[in-house]
């Protein structure tokens, strides 16, 4: 990877932001204080369902500092970013445990939480829907009476009336009841994957104030500033010019800071108060409990096949846990089922996935969008298939991976652009995880060691018309500023794009400053920071405004030197004559315009604008899924060894490998972080992470203490990543997104490797020793 024909793209370049981060000098949005701003907190429902009597906010009234107290009566309307289904604040009835019923404004936060306890709301209980299956059932209760009823924000989105689906999406590719019928290997089972919690360092927080002139003017660690500012604009009547976003660096999202919950909350807060500046920020239990959280996920995969283990059927049932709300869960359901097959070559596919509400706090996005799930269903699967068949499972992977030439299951036709090299990923994982040696051998006295495997795929499902755009201006000095709307959230973004524009302009690093807080009265409009788009997305973009700032500086240089832009080329600094690299300018000396001895002067100051926006993405089809739902599919394989303790099922995770073909690697330090990162997140909600909900749909383990996360020790000894680079001719250097992807076949293959060792289908998450346990009571394979 170091042996790329440029100076910065390919090297792993320090990021930008490791002095400021490692220091402790970062400012994030909880950090803020000042004179006269006052605190708002939220009074949560105590039940999981229920009608609301009455909402009595006497006694808060009587609490020192309280300034304002919004019940949902004042704001009887319903929001979201797909199906307009969600009300900022309850009324009418309350849909899970921790819902915000009232909002109470005072001067000092302890007063406004102080204030909350006072609030005293009359329930009357409705029956709970706690799980998909249940919410799936004919007689089940509703969430929603009237779900086909909400405004759709989004074409693609299919709520069915008098039940709990809030969307259901199909594909339809061949005849699969024809094929299955002379499948000469068939399989069926069933998969869970746990409903949990994103866990982002740095809680949710917001600010608002509505100045004297009418400006809406929000701080937020978000991760969609624009998609704020249509929120507020769509369904609180704010003109969008009126709408000023500011976001600094975020401290971790993991999709959960996509979606928008605070802001108009907090909106509405600073409204009641005469537009003062409102601070809203959640605390861990309401970080777990209120805001968005990941769905749960239950699937029933069955595949059909050749004698000699050619794939040719599959048919995919995803019931996916929204919540209360469909917010981005809907989307998610899409998601699950444009690449249901993980990246495999089924020519007959059906595929049903619902989302499906339930008494849950509503769920969002989450690192991967739907395709850790998938890939956990798809990938155990074919690891009990291969095991049918008396094949090894890594070679029926690759007897069967998908690439160029063959169609994803909404028909997209894929190419040596668009697709990756699944069978390059295969083979350097074989080499990293040492498959040759062994896939089971005993360690020692009760003591077993286990390799398993998972292949996966994701294309960037982004809007049809998801865009970006770059600024950059250059300084007296020659040095440039880099502006754009992508947010910093930890994944390095803006790292990456400082070195994709110091390439474009054969400077260094250093010369390069990127602007890292958003504005969005001076960024130019981007999609959002999701997706693992921004790369692709805003490195267009700034490729383009890069060529657009060159043109100009040849401009100016072809005056001064009295030759034709034509022939002149930019770097080091300069701007030089390509037969003559001695006879050139200064960039400093017209970064500026140029002024003559005589005082003359031209041009003027370069300023580079670029945009890029998705093209030829088409909507699926409602009836078949047909359609091009995203630009390129990225490949990969995850491995992983672990020894297990066959007295108890307690066990350690030896070695984690991750090979991804990511297209061109711009900085391969930041992905290999992003890789490991992405794995250790994916193990840790593969091992214990999960909410326990009692019979009412209430959160039994809201806090730290109570939902355990992988820790420090406990993570792989050995972290191996490499990268295989089929570089994507669309993409800024050729370069794919790839943030997300170190998470999506973390959990495969641990219950892949768990599942040798243990001798049993481990087929629902997490695999603690205790379910692990209960499933060898159950009996063996």
């Amino acid at each position: 990877m170091t042996n790329k024909p440029w100076s910065t793209v390919g090297k792993p370049e320090q990021r930008i932001d490791a002095v400021e981060k490692s220091t402790g000098k970062v400012r994030y949005i909880g950090d803020y204080s000042a004179p006269g701003l006052m605190h708002a907190k939220l009074v949560k429902s105590t039940q999981a369902h229920a009608e609301i009597i009455s909402v009595d906010t006497t006694e808060a009234w009587k609490m020192p500092g309280v300034r304002a107290i919004v019940t949902g009566n004042m704001f009887p309307f319903h929001i979201g970013p797909i199906l307009a289904d969600r009300p900022p604040l309850a009324f009418e009835k309350v849909r899970y445990y921790g819902e915000p019923v009232a909002i109470i404004v005072a001067d000092h936060e302890h007063q406004a939480k102080r204030a909350t306890e006072k609030v005293k709301v009359v329930y009357e209980t409705l029956p709970i829907v706690n799980s998909v299956q249940q919410a799936f059932l004919k007689d089940a209760p509703l969430v929603h009476d009237n779900a086909e009823q909400y405004t759709k924000i989004i074409s693609d989105v299919y709520p069915k009336a008098s039940t709990n689906i809030g969307s259901h999406i199909k594909i339809r590719k061949g005849d699969f009841d024809a094929a299955w019928a002379n499948c000469e290997e068939t399989i069926t089972a069933t998969y869970s994957f746990n409903l949990s919690d994103h866990v982002a360092m740095e809680t949710r927080s917001t600010r608002v104030e509505i100045n004297p002139a009418g400006k809406v003017i929000v701080h937020s660690c978000s991760q969609s500033p624009f998609t704020i500012k249509k929120v507020l604009n769509q369904f609180f009547n704010v003109d969008v010019g009126d709408i000023l976003v500011h976001i600094p660096m975020v401290g971790g999202a993991f999709g959960g800071k996509g979606t928008v919950q605070l802001e108009p909350l907090a909106y509405l807060a600073s409204k009641a108060v005469g537009g003062k500046l409102v601070k809203l920020e959640f605390d861990r239990e309401e970080d777990m409990t209120t805001a968005p959280c990941r769905i749960g996920f239950d699937a029933t995969v069955q595949l059909g096949v050749t004698k000699e283990g050619k794939l040719v059927a599959g048919k995919y049932t995803y019931l996916l846990d929204s919540g209360a709300y469909s917010d981005q869960a809907a989307g998610i359901t899409r998601a699950a089922a444009l690449d249901c097959t993980g990246p495999y070559n089924i020519p007959n596919v059906w595929c049903d996935s619902y989302c499906m509400y339930t008494n849950h706090p509503f769920a969002t996005s989450f690192r991967g969008y739907g395709h850790p799930e998938l890939t956990f269903a798809v990938e155990r699967t074919m690891d009990q298939l291969a095991e049918k068949l008396q094949m090894d499972p890594l070679q029926f992977r690759m007897m069967n991976g998908i690439k160029p030439g063959d169609t994803t299951p909404t028909q997209t036709v894929l190419t040596a652009n668009n697709i990756g090299d699944l069978e390059k990923c295969i083979n350097r994982a074989k080499e990293l995880i040492k498959w040759d040696e062994g896939q089971k051998v005993k360690s020692g006295k009760n003591k077993v060691r286990a390799k398993g495997i998972s292949t996966f795929w994701k294309t960037s499902t982004t809007a049809t018309n998801a865009q970006a755009g770059a600024i950059i201006i250059f300084e007296a000095d020659g040095s440039v500023n880099l502006n754009c709307a992508a947010i910093e959230l930890g994944q390095g973004t803006k790292t990456i794009l400082g070195q994709i524009l110091a390439e474009k302009l054969g400077m260094d690093m250093n010369k390069v400053h990127v602007t890292m807080e958003v504005n969005t009265q001076y960024d130019p409009h981007q999609w959002r920071t999701v997706a693992s788009s921004s790369t692709f997305l805003a490195g267009r973009a700034v490729v383009y405004a890069a060529d657009h700032a060159i043109a100009q500086l040849k401009k100016t240089a072809a005056v001064v030197l009295q030759c034709s832009p034509d022939d002149l080329e930019v770097g080091g600094g300069r701007v030089y004559l390509k037969p003559d690299p001695t006879f050139g300018v200064d960039i400093k000396d017209i970064s500026l315009g140029y002024t003559y001895p005589s005082g003359h002067s031209i041009e003027g100051q370069i300023v580079g604008i670029g945009k890029h926006i998705q093209r030829h993405l088409t909507p699926m089809d409602q009836q078949t899924g047909f359609g091009k739902p995203g630009p390129w599919w990225s490949v990969g394989v995850q491995a992983v060894e672990i020894e297990l303790d066959t007295r108890d099922f307690t066990y350690s995770i030896l070695k984690g490998v991750t090979v991804l073909d990511g297209g061109t690697i711009i900085n391969p330090m930041t992905a290999t972080q992003q890789m490991r990162g992405g794995m250790y997140m994916g193990l840790s909600y593969a091992t214990s992470e999960k909410f326990v909900f009692d019979d009412q749909g209430i959160v039994q383990n809201s806090d730290l203490r109570g939902y355990p996360m992988l820790r420090y020790g406990e993570q792989p000894t050995e972290y191996h990543v490499d990268f295989i680079e089929s570089p994507a001719i669309d993409g800024p250097f050729g370069a794919r997104g790839i943030g997300e992807y170190g998470v999506i076949g973390a959990p495969a293959c641990l219950a892949n490797s768990l599942s040798i060792a243990t001798d049993v289908e481990l087929n629902e998450l997490p695999l603690t020793p205790e379910s692990i346990w209960q499933k060898k009571k159950e009996g063996t394979k």
